[in-house]
């Protein structure tokens, strides 16, 4: 299962933009990391197609948007501080899986077009790859932010992930990211000083829907595109502060997360009912709640609910473009699946199998849900107040 995108399609949303110069991209990778005397190697993951999973061309022109990075930044080793290598694996087949193996280092101009066409050659083993000296970026097909932010917290290296990049998405690497940082950074700490957030959802035809989630023994995470912290790991481009809502994991205390939650698909708005933070069932009718239904059923953790993201991005004048590791970063989001990478308990052993791990986020921006609106999000906070954070699908708070 990968991701999928909700709302406009992809070649209707135009970004202008320019590629990144020599001097941008080294530029990126000091803000982003700020490198050490330690920090010895650049490394630029990329996953390539193999027999099971076909090409794309979004795919292949992100490959060679990467290479194109790792020779340009080889070129300027010197004042980057770091040697850069280009690393190719086979995909791992769903968002947020577990990532192969094994890895091969690759330089020059000809791309391979899959996995079977190295996968006889010389290769090294990820946790080899992934040392304390290593800072990574991961322009990949299907999102690799789970796994790495697993190994970062074991082999303490950083790494910047980009599932879904491509150049549409290059004027968000150009934002001013002190301000979006300290942006992301209000809205942690008003969720790490709250209880529960109430979700307030208006339907066009006349629908209402409430969803309450439990904030309780959780605290949140802040990605401000900035990844200085030795064991880290996040998106790029960045601008999002995120919490796992509470799943129910300790004894006596069962989640508090309920209610229902509308996601628009096409023109088709399913409705998923929500009982101790999990999709039991699907109360809407039409092909894709039929769909919807049956993943639920086959694969009871993909009903998890696993995030409440709130993204800062739309207020610097970017759009959505139909990339998730983009729109998602301009607003309120709400996902289903695995959590344990950002601090929950569902991993990939709840799970049927590796290739069903997924980590999905739905965004609600009136491009991508045009028929959903956020009517509101009021936090309780822990002394008893309540907190108006969203109105109309805009912040009510004072950044």
């Amino acid at each position: 299962m990968v991701t999928m995108w909700v709302g406009p399609r992809k070649e209707n949303l135009v970004v202008t933009h320019k590629p990144l110069t020599a001097e941008e991209l080294t530029a990126l990778i000091h803000r982003v990391f700020q490198p050490r005397e330690e920090d010895r190697e650049l490394a630029i993951l990329v996953d390539l197609p193999d027999a099971i999973v076909a090409d794309n061309d979004d795919w292949l022109a992100r490959r060679r948007l990467a290479a194109g990075w790792a020779n340009t930044l080889a070129s300027v080793e010197e004042q980057l501080g770091l040697t850069v290598q280009l690393w190719l694996y086979r995909n791992a087949h769903g968002n947020n899986a577990d990532l192969p193996a094994v890895a091969a280092a690759y330089s020059g101009n000809e791309l391979p077009l899959n996995w079977e066409e190295i996968e006889s050659g010389p290769v090294q083993s990820f946790e080899d790859i992934l040392n304390s000296g290593t800072l990574a970026i991961a322009p990949t097909e299907f999102s690799a932010t789970a796994p790495l932010k697993v190994a970062s917290r074991e082999r303490n290296f950083r790494a910047a992930t980009m599932p879904g990049f491509s150049d549409e998405m290059i004027p968000a690497l150009r934002l001013d990211y002190t301000e979006v940082n300290r942006r992301v950074t209000i809205l942690k700490d008003l969720l790490d000083e709250s209880q529960s957030a109430s979700c307030v959802f208006d339907v066009s035809g006349g629908s209402r829907h409430e969803l309450f989630l439990d904030l309780r023994f959780r605290s949140a995470h802040a990605s401000g595109g900035m990844l200085t912290e030795s064991g880290t790991a996040g998106n790029l481009p960045s601008g999002e502060t995120y919490i796992v809502p509470y799943e129910g994991e300790q004894p006596g205390e069962k989640s508090l997360s309920s209610g229902t939650l509308p996601v628009q698909f096409g023109e088709e708005v399913v409705v998923y009912e929500i009982v101790e933070n999990k999709a039991v069932r699907v109360l809407s009718s039409g092909e894709t709640s039929d769909i919807e239904s049956a993943r639920l059923k086959k694969e009871p953790a993909y009903g998890n609910l696993s995030e409440l993201g709130l993204g800062v991005l739309a207020d610097f004048g970017i759009t959505p473009i139909g990339e998730v590791l983009l729109d998602e970063k301009l607003g309120l989001h709400i996902a289903f699946g695995r959590s344990e990478h950002f601090g929950g308990q569902v991993g990939p052993s709840d799970f049927s199998s590796p290739d069903a791990v997924i980590h999905i986020d739905r965004v609600y921006v009136k491009e991508i849900q045009p028929d959903v609106n956020v009517t509101s999000i009021d936090l309780k906070m822990n002394d008893g107040s309540t907190l108006a954070l969203m109105r109309d699908g805009e912040y009510a708070i004072k950044f």
